[in-house]
């Protein structure tokens, strides 16, 4: 049996990564899905469609548990998905707000995510429960998509351009799109020495005492099975050098 892992592209690595760290053994299957990024900017009905066509396929290709790494699709989807397949196991990313409550609440803080993110029901609620009155919400429209398509310098003309207005006024970062990690040297650049929260830690070991709870761990092969719904050879590149540079 898999863990099945997906995301509207490759930004899910980024969880995936740190599940690898604490989870080496188990088989993994990743499922990008290019032809329909970004969901941002879709509407609630097309994304709660297309993430139960991904988990249909995941599950017809026998993984125990499955990951939502992708903040648009966690706050739009999970608990729907969740109610449909109730015996299996659902652990979905949000943004690491509630880290800046309990480590950094005194600190001005910019949270970076979708805008399909930021309107959520979830998110609104998370940030109404720990809402530390320092916090500017900031929804990167687009942005996924230029990390996506690895387009270095339109990523540093955006953030430029988008986050001039907090240089020096900033602390802490969240980061509330699995894209957003890839781009940390980046960000830093432009607002200085910030420090960043991140939900993918923490999903992966709440991944991990899921499984344990459930009797799922497994000592597989490691495998790592990568589809993309483009069948993109570029973003498969892209995928396997991330897990190498991060994890090998």
């Amino acid at each position: 049996m898999k863990i099945g892992i997906f995301d509207s592209g490759i930004g899910g690595v980024t969880v995936f990564t740190e599940i690898l760290k604490i989870l080496p053994d188990e088989d993994y299957i990743y499922y990008s899905d290019s032809k329909n990024n970004p969901y941002g900017d879709k509407s609630d009905s097309e994304i709660l469609s297309i993430c139960d066509n991904i988990v249909k396929f995941l599950i017809n290709n026998e993984c125990k548990a499955i990951v939502i790494a992708c903040n648009t699709a966690s706050a739009k989807a999970a608990e729907h998905l969740r109610k449909k397949y109730k015996n299996l196991s659902i652990i979905a990313i949000e943004p690491a707000y509630k880290m800046v409550h309990d480590y950094a609440y005194s600190e001005p803080t910019l949270v970076m995510a979708t805008k399909g993110t930021i309107e959520s029901e979830k998110f609104q609620l998370l940030y109404k429960n720990y809402d530390n009155h320092q916090t500017e919400l900031l929804p990167c429209v687009g942005l996924a998509n230029i990390i996506e398509e690895d387009n270095k310098e339109e990523i540093e003309k955006y953030l430029n351009y988008n986050l001039k207005k907090y240089v020096g006024k900033v602390k802490n970062v969240v980061l509330g799109c699995t894209h957003y990690p890839l781009i940390q040297d980046e960000i830093k650049k432009v607002l200085g020495n910030v420090t960043f929260f991140n939900g993918a830690p923490n999903l992966a070991k709440h991944l991990k005492n899921i499984l344990e709870k459930e009797n799922l761990l497994e000592k597989g092969s490691g495998t790592i099975e990568f589809y993309d719904s483009q069948n993109s050879e570029t973003k498969k590149e892209r995928f396997i050098q991330i897990i190498d540079k991060t994890v090998n």
